[in-house]
Order: C-alpha cells, then structure tokens, then sequence
C-alpha cells in the first residue's frame, strides 16, 4: 500500500489577500518599505512591516507575506499592513470626518484657525489647538467637524475633544459623537 503524502497548504489573511484597487487621481509609489500614497486630498506615507511586501499590478496594490509561512503572526501582519494602506487611499480621495455634538445649557463650540474655543459649563473657556493635517470646523455653535486624511489621527482628535466633558448618564449632558447613543440612568426615586 502507498502512502498519500498531503501537501502542505500555506494559509493567508483573508484581508490580505484582498487588492487594493487605486481609484482615478490616486497613484502610489513603493520604494523599498516606503509606500506614499498622493491624491486629491494630500499625500500619506507609511513605513511597511519588514515581513510585508507591497507590489502595484495595474490600477491595484497588493500586499503578500515575504515569506511563505503558516505562522499566524506574518498573516496578521499582512491584514494590518493591507488595512493601514486602504485607509491611505481612501484618505486621500475622500477624506475621514467624525461629527460630534454639543449638548448642555449654554455648551457651544466656535472654530477660529487652529484653534478651536470650547465653552462647557467650567468657570474657563477651553482652547483646544488643532494639529497639523487636520480641519476643524463648527456649521453651528453645537456641532463640531473633524475632518482629515489620516483615519487615526481623525479619530483622536475627535476623541481628545469628547474628553473635555464626555456625556454623563443621567441628563446625557457633554460632547458626544454624532452617531452615538447614551443610555440614560433612571434618577433615585423618593
């Protein structure tokens, strides 16, 4: 009897083995590790895993293990280092904005510059500067936007800003994001 001998079958993340397509205005160049991402919005650059390649076939970008391995460590690092690119490119054609509200008496927010003023109930105003590579805007005097190309810093930012006063649980009073919901504490009954 002859023995079946099973090859062995190298698995890779399933997000990592997505392309990344480049959308029209959007070009990438890769030099080594290096990969800048230029488009309407601005330019972004990341610095790849070293256990990460990056190759542009066409109009799309692809991202591989550099070693064929089973190990889940280098599948991971593909998904992660695929995820960071995409946002890259949606970065720089559409841009990232989170909306947050202000909700309280007399709580409003007026965007001058970098600067963004914040009243919040405190017996001092809060100035809050805005770093670079990211716009701040106020379309009323309770709403804020944060606008910008790179996801994460889009994101802190607005966190960093909710920080200020985050809504409290029985009147729901504070600085919320725009989709968020507040469940609301019942009050002590008498």
């Amino acid at each position: 009897m002859a023995s079946v001998v099973k090859e062995k079958k190298i698995r890779t993340s399933r997000v990592g083995k997505k392309p990344i397509p480049l959308p029209a205005g959007v070009s990438a160049t890769i030099e080594g590790q290096q990969v800048v991402i230029k488009g309407k919005n601005g330019s972004a650059e990341l610095q790849v895993h070293q256990w990460v390649e990056v190759r542009q076939e066409g109009g799309e970008l692809l991202v591989s293990p550099r070693w064929l391995t089973n190990e889940a460590k280098y599948r991971a690092m593909t998904g992660t280092m695929r995820a960071l690119i995409n946002n890259m490119v949606i970065g720089v054609s559409q841009g990232f904005q989170r909306k947050l509200q202000l909700v309280g008496v007399g709580y409003k927010a007026q965007a001058q510059g970098k600067v963004l003023n914040l009243t919040l109930g405190f017996s001092h105003p809060v100035e809050f500067k805005v770093p670079d590579g990211i716009a701040v805007q106020t379309p009323t005097q309770t709403e804020i936007l944060v606008q910008g190309v790179d996801k994460q810093l889009v994101g802190e930012v607005a966190a960093k800003i909710r920080a200020y006063r985050p809504p409290e649980p029985y009147k729901g009073k504070g600085v919320r994001y725009a989709d968020e919901t507040i469940i609301l504490k019942e009050a002590k009954k008498k």
